[in-house]
């Protein structure tokens, strides 16, 4: 079960709300996906970033897989620890590796993402 508190976007990514910010992150099966994170191409701080919008990349030692922002906002932070420890959005996906925060231009958009449960029947519904 994903944690309660976060909301999901269809390609795996999580965020949580903090008033008017949004932490965001890709889910435990997007990181179980993608085996062993060797490198991740972090957003810029000060990026502009519509919903649906390239954010980065992971690369793992199977696949590159492109991140998708789910909101419209600004980068106001990234976690910078992730360019020496990518190995963190394995080990902790909904904590240390959370990848960036996002100031939100349009609040009600988080209203379109999954809650867990729609989540977890979203993942059940694609194997």
């Amino acid at each position: 079960m994903e944690p309660q508190d976060l909301r999901y976007h269809k390609e795996h990514e999580w965020i949580r709300l903090d008033g008017n910010k949004a932490t965001l992150g890709i889910s435990n099966f997007a990181q179980d996906a993608l085996g062993d994170v060797v490198f991740i191409d972090l957003p810029e701080v000060g990026a502009n970033l519509e919903a649906e919008a390239e954010l980065g990349e992971v690369e793992s030692t199977k696949a590159t897989s492109t991140i998708y922002s789910p909101v419209t906002g600004a980068v106001v932070q990234v976690n910078q620890e992730l360019e020496e420890h990518p190995e963190f959005l394995n080990q902790d996906p909904y904590g240390k590796g959370w990848i960036a925060v996002i100031e939100l231009s349009n609040p009600s958009e988080v209203d379109a993402l999954m809650t867990a449960e729609q989540y977890d029947a979203f993942l059940t519904a694609e194997e």
